[in-house]
């Protein structure tokens, strides 16, 4: 069981990626986090420092300082990035459906992810949603379960 299509090197809100496991049809799609937080807000480190005791610690060794200097233009690129829009954090959410009949709308999902994040290809968009697969699976199959169960049950009254 696997998701054959990939996300593309650059997606937008709404983009999809689909397969089919065993007669359900799984759809992976993207949604903007709703957390207004920059990136050096959400992540402990996101600045390269030159303390040992702080988060972001490049460590010792030959050309500390360089390494510094490289890690803070990286870091400074990055949210100059965020700031323009060209990347966001985004959800991987997934959906379940039987024979056109939407099962589990957010059956499994992961949020705090960087789409079109500089100098990335989006691969790890994929990779979210092959891990999400299974638990979304697991839920369409209950969520039949429970509509299977429930036409038993009006069927027996009738």
């Amino acid at each position: 069981m696997t998701f054959t299509e990939r996300f593309q090197p650059f997606v937008c809100e709404g983009d999809s990626i689909s397969c089919e496991v065993a007669g359900f049809e799984v759809i992976a799609r993207i949604v903007r986090d709703d957390c207004p937080d920059a990136p050096d807000e959400r992540q402990d480190g996101f600045w390269p420092s030159l303390y040992k005791d702080a988060p972001g610690f490049i460590g010792p060794g030959p050309n500390h300082r360089q390494r510094f200097a490289e890690a803070q233009a990286k870091a400074e690129a990055v949210m100059q990035a965020w700031r323009k829009d060209e990347w966001f954090y985004c959800g991987i959410v997934l959906s379940v459906t039987l024979e056109g009949v939407t099962l589990e709308r957010n059956a499994a999902a992961l949020f705090g992810i960087e789409a079109n994040y500089p100098d990335s290809d989006n691969a790890y968009l994929t990779e979210v949603a092959q891990e999400l697969l299974p638990e979304a699976l697991d839920a369409g199959r209950a969520a039949a379960r429970r509509f299977c169960a429930a036409l038993e049950t009006s069927g027996a009254r009738a």
